[in-house]
């Protein structure tokens, strides 16, 4: 029986995403998404506010960053991990392949970064329905196409092999914001504020 892979390669992303990670999202307030669990995490803050060794980002708002990574790197914040999810997985690429917004680039330079945890997961849903649209409509043929250019060292590589790379990158990212709920709720519960996760 032939397999359609443009199907299976969006099923893949899409059903974990929709059904596991972005529900367990609901729910997140300001002072969770901004939430510190340890000193000198990177996120996202007001400029004025910022002392990170490298900012980014286009408006009154700025995201830790710094090229190299150091090592080790530091832990993030919820909206950090979201915002690199939404520009760094997802918008950067669906820019480069596939011109959403009608954009040829996207860099966290361009980004007016979100503060607040409706506007983060707002820009997270904007930027994965711009990837997975774009991917559902490369069809058989289309996965067969090379990466191009934005890929750099990748350029020849067919974009099947980006888009498994991305869903494990959105895994694996969701994966780890899922687990700061996790620390956030049972933390809140052991100091007696909350009875235990909201989802």
């Amino acid at each position: 029986m032939p397999i359609s892979w443009n199907v299976a390669l969006v099923d893949q992303l899409d059903w974990h995403w929709t059904r596991f990670v972005r529900p367990r999202l609901e729910g997140l307030t300001d002072e969770e998404y901004l939430w510190e669990p340890v000193p000198a995490c990177w996120s996202i803050r007001r400029r004025g506010e910022a002392t990170g060794p490298a900012l980014a980002g286009a408006g009154d708002t700025v995201l830790d960053d710094q090229d190299p990574e150091p090592s080790p790197p530091p832990l993030t914040t919820i909206a950090w991990r979201l915002a690199h999810i939404s520009i760094g997985v997802f918008g950067e690429r669906a820019v480069n392949h596939f011109q959403a917004e009608g954009r040829t680039t996207l860099e966290p330079s361009d980004v007016d970064w979100p503060i607040t945890a409706a506007a983060g997961l707002a820009m997270l849903d904007h930027w994965y329905d711009a990837w997975i649209g774009g991917v559902r409509a490369l069809g058989e043929d289309g996965l067969e196409r090379p990466c191009g250019p934005a890929e750099g060292p990748y350029a020849e590589d067919p974009l099947a092999l980006l888009v498994l790379h991305i869903s494990r990158e959105a895994i694996h990212h969701g994966a780890e914001v899922l687990l700061l709920r996790d620390l956030w709720a049972h933390s809140r519960s052991a100091a007696g504020s909350v009875t235990g996760p909201s989802w």
